[in-house]
Order: C-alpha cells, then sequence, then structure tokens
C-alpha cells in the first residue's frame, strides 16, 4: 500500500477507482436521466403511471439487497469470498440491463431495471468494502472521492454526451436510439470493470471456518453487537440512513419528475449533464474539505444543502402545478431545474465519498464487508422509504412537488443526527 505522503495512487488504488469510471454510467444512463425517459414514454403510450411505477420498481430492488447486504457481507469477508460474490453481481447487472434493449413492453422494462438495479446495487456493496484492502485510513477520503470525480468525469460525462448525440442524431421519439444507449451502457461497465477484477484482491478477511454457515452468522450477530455498542458508529449509521435516502431517491426520480411536470426532455439532460461536470472539481476538494475540517463537519454542510435543494426542487413544481398553461412559469421552473442541477453537483459525489471513506475509517479492516453490509442494509431500507414516500404523497394529495418535498424532512432528521453523533465522538476524545 502506498505511504500516506506519496501523493501518487498505486496500482491498486487506480484499479479500484476505476470501477466508478466503469459502474457510474449505469447510474447515470439508467438511474438518472435516460432510461427514466425511456421508461416514460412507454409508460405514457400505454395509459401507465411512470413516476409511481419507477419508484415502486427503485423500492423493490433495493429491498432485495437491503435484506441479502448484511449477511453476504458477513460471508464475503471470509477468505477468497469477496470477489466472487463481487463479479456475481457484477455480471446479473450488466447482463440484465443489455437484455433492457430488447423488450418494448413497459413491465418487462421494469422487471428489466428492477434486476439490473440489483445487480448494480450489490457490486457497489462489495466494491466499498474494498476499499480497505486497496489504501490506507490515512488516504481513504483522497481515494474514495477520486473514485467519484473519476466516475463523473468517465462513467457519467463521456458516455452521457455519447448518448446526447445518439438521440439527438437519431430522434428523441426514436426507441431504436435508446435501445442503442442501453447497450453503450452495458459494454462500457463491462470492459472498464475489467481493471479491477484483474488487480485488486482482498488482503483483510476471517479465515475459512469449517461451517461456514454457523461461521457467518455468527460474525454477522458480532457486528450488529458491536455497532450498537459503538455508540459515534451508531449514530452515524443512523443519520447515513436518513439522508442518503435522500441523495438516492433525487437521484433516481428527478428526471420523472421533470418529464412529468411537462419540462422539455433536452433540456433536463443538459442540465443533468452539467450535475456530472460540476460534480467532478466539487467530489475532489469535498475530499480536501474533510482532511482540513473533519469528515463530519464537511457531512453536515452537504446535508444542508440537500435540504435546500429540496425546497428549490418543491417550488418549481408548485409553480408549474398551479400555473400550467403560463408559458412564464414553464420557463422559470427550468430555470430552477437547472439551479438544482447545478447544486446537486456541488454535493452529490462528495456526500456519497465522504460517508463511505469516513465509515471506513471507524470499522476494523478484517471485518470490513460485515460493517458495510450493516452500512448497506441501512442505506438500502433508505432508498425504499424515499422513493414510496414520493409515491405515496404524490398519489395522495395529487400534486408532485408535495411527493418531493417530503424529502427534506429525511435531510432535517440526518442533519440532528450527524451533529449529535459529532457531539459524541467528541466526548470519546
Amino acid at each position: 500500500m502506498a505511504n500516506a505522503n506519496n501523493k501518487k495512487f498505486t496500482k491498486t488504488e487506480k484499479s479500484w477507482i476505476m470501477y466508478d469510471w466503469a459502474n457510474s454510467v449505469y447510474a447515470t444512463n439508467i438511474l438518472a436521466v435516460i432510461f427514466p425517459i425511456y421508461f416514460g414514454n412507454v409508460c405514457a403510450a400505454n395509459g401507465a403511471d411512470n413516476l409511481v411505477l419507477w419508484s415502486y420498481g427503485t423500492s423493490i430492488s433495493t429491498f432485495v439487497v437491503a435484506i441479502l447486504a448484511p449477511v453476504l457481507g458477513a460471508l464475503a469477508d471470509h477468505k477468497g469470498h469477496k470477489m466472487r460474490l463481487f463479479a456475481g453481481f457484477l455480471a446479473i447487472g450488466v447482463l440484465f440491463t443489455l437484455t433492457s434493449a430488447l423488450f418494448d413492453e413497459y413491465r418487462m422494462l421494469l422487471v428489466g431495471y428492477v434486476l439490473s438495479h440489483i445487480g448494480f446495487s450489490g457490486s457497489c456493496l462489495f466494491y466499498d468494502s474494498f476499499l480497505t484492502d486497496v489504501t490506507t485510513n490515512e488516504r481513504m477520503d483522497r481515494v474514495s472521492s477520486w473514485g467519484y470525480a473519476m466516475g463523473y468525469i468517465g462513467g457519467s460525462t463521456i458516455p452521457f454526451i455519447l448518448s446526447i448525440v445518439i438521440l439527438l442524431v437519431m430522434g428523441m421519439d426514436n426507441m431504436l436510439a435508446f435501445k442503442l444507449v442501453i447497450l453503450l451502457t452495458s459494454l462500457w461497465w463491462a470492459v472498464f470493470s475489467i481493471p479491477f477484477l484483474r488487480n485488486v484482491r482482498q488482503v483483510h478477511y476471517i479465515e475459512p471456518q469449517k461451517n461456514l454457515v454457523r461461521s457467518t452468522l455468527s460474525n454477522l450477530l458480532h457486528t450488529a453487537k458491536d455497532i450498537f455498542a459503538q455508540k459515534h458508529i451508531f449514530l452515524f449509521i443512523i443519520a447515513y440512513f436518513f439522508y442518503i435516502d435522500g441523495v438516492g431517491t433525487i437521484i433516481s426520480v428527478s428526471t420523472s419528475y421533470g418529464s412529468k411536470l411537462g419540462l422539455d426532455n433536452i433540456s433536463m439532460i443538459l442540465a443533468l449533464l452539467m450535475t456530472q461536470i460540476v460534480a467532478v472539481p466539487f467530489s475532489i476538494l469535498f475530499g480536501k474539505l474533510a482532511g482540513k475540517i473533519g469528515a463530519l463537519k464537511a457531512l453536515c454542510g452537504a446535508v444542508a444543502m440537500y435540504f435546500f435543494i429540496t425546497l428549490v426542487g418543491f417550488f418549481m413544481g408548485f409553480n408549474i402545478e398551479n400555473h400550467p398553461d403560463d408559458p412564464g412559469a414553464v420557463q422559470l421552473s427550468l430555470v430552477l431545474f437547472w439551479c438544482m442541477a447545478f447544486l446537486v453537483g456541488t454535493v452529490q459525489g462528495g456526500i456519497q465519498a465522504i460517508s463511505r471513506s469516513h465509515f471506513g475509517k471507524l470499522i476494523p479492516a478484517e471485518r470490513s464487508n460485515e460493517y458495510f453490509g450493516f452500512f448497506d442494509i441501512f442505506g438500502k431500507f433508505a432508498a425504499v422509504i424515499g422513493p414510496m414516500l414520493v409515491a405515496l404523497f404524490t398519489q395522495l394529495t395529487g400534486r408532485d412537488s408535495l411527493g418531493v418535498i417530503s424529502l427534506a424532512v429525511l435531510f432535517l432528521v440526518g442533519l440532528v443526527l450527524l451533529l449529535a453523533g459529532q457531539r459524541q465522538a467528541a466526548g470519546q476524545k
């Protein structure tokens, strides 16, 4: 592993960072922008509500991974299992993303999305836990932040621009264009995962036991007890449960929200492209900021910004809902969408990168997968609740804007718990 004072990344660190470059194309093209538009067009042609179906589909996929995460995490900490599980979920994600290009029926598209999302989320669980294997505590904030930054440069921006070109040349109403984008997404994800598969290895592990099932369950129970006993870790995980819920929900429903309000697809895509570009330098800056003021303070600032972002999103929708036939109202909401996209870019990568590295520094390296399994289950169950809140509030009130503003509560609770965890950590010094 590299010395903390050495600014150059090792081959292993570069290969780990490269998987963010590889998988971010899925997060952008499938979760956030292109596929939601495609799915929305197919749903509209069949009289189905794309926002509600998309939200429920996201909830189902994240629920499955949340249930599996702790057990898989405990299993992966045994020698030789982590990479096999990572590769298995990677294959599921790539395969079902690819098969989504074969269907035109919205129910089949939804099934493909759910299964590919399970593969994506599962691979990210093991990817995150490999952070303790590829670097040192002193370098974690920097390595994690660069992972997100490179993800935005390569995994998001380059293939995203190629996808936009395909759609502009072939037409936004051309279903074949969307299928080609899905194909591009699958190939990009698969090809750029190769360095990770070849060069990253499980360094910290638990020696295999004769009874693997009993050992896995025993370690799982042990880790759960340790997390509850260490209040600063427990408070951080609970805070993460709330604020990352809002982050993930905003990523997954923003395009569906904009299209439901009638905003121009091209303008939304370009605004979200700006998000990826803005996120590159800000992800790196967040790593430096965390080194200067501390990870918890940096996270509190990011959560506060997301609280403000939900308010902008609410006024954007509320404005159109009250003045649906006013061109000026639509134009104002489009401006607000651009503002929201810029603000998200300033904190989206940083909040995820510092959350990952801060947690990695709190836990024992040889049991990283067990701890990240619990970290992931809290994040995934939060991702079940967030889209569900949006769907339920939208259905009950008939207003998409009220579905979005419900997320502000999650950021507020997360901020309060982060501050409580900060006081707890300070009291232990």
